[in-house]
């Protein structure tokens, strides 16, 4: 409970561990570039009301575990830090508007993956004892009382 985040209307704990590379894994994550991004990254989640729990900045990937409120999407926070930190970065720096002459810092895609405290059997066990007294049962999915 004491990790719970709330909004208005709702209290959550939705963790996502999001990682993307640079185009052609090329290592330029490093120094002032470095340092510059997670900046950025701060800065890009702050705005969005996003916890960064843990990031790292690799020469050629980022790492960031998130706490995200309910109405990001992990699609909609990719997007706009992978856009952001590319166009503020290849702005900012010459040298990398030279090795990235495409305008694309970041390759297409990314992985991302959730968190939680429980596992998948546990809630799956958890929504199996609900109202079991007094249910119809159509498989996987039950209707209570």
């Amino acid at each position: 409970m004491e990790n719970y985040r709330k909004t208005s209307h709702s209290v959550y704990d939705l963790k996502i561990h999001l990682v993307w590379i640079t185009k052609y894994r090329k290592p330029v994550l490093f120094g002032n570039v470095g340092a510059r991004l997670r900046d950025l990254i701060r800065e890009i989640c702050k705005s969005m009301d996003i916890e960064i729990i843990r990031g790292h900045v690799s020469k050629d990937h980022v790492h960031i575990f998130v706490s995200v409120p309910p109405y990001v999407s992990v699609s909609e926070l990719a997007k706009r830090v992978k856009g952001k930190t590319s166009r503020k970065l290849l702005s900012e720096n010459r040298h990398l508007a030279k090795k990235f002459w495409g305008r694309h810092l970041w390759a297409r895609g990314y992985f991302a993956a959730s968190s939680g405290n429980v596992t998948d059997e546990v809630i799956m066990q958890y929504i199996e004892m609900q109202d079991v007294a007094e249910r119809a049962r159509d498989d996987d999915f039950t209707i209570g009382p």
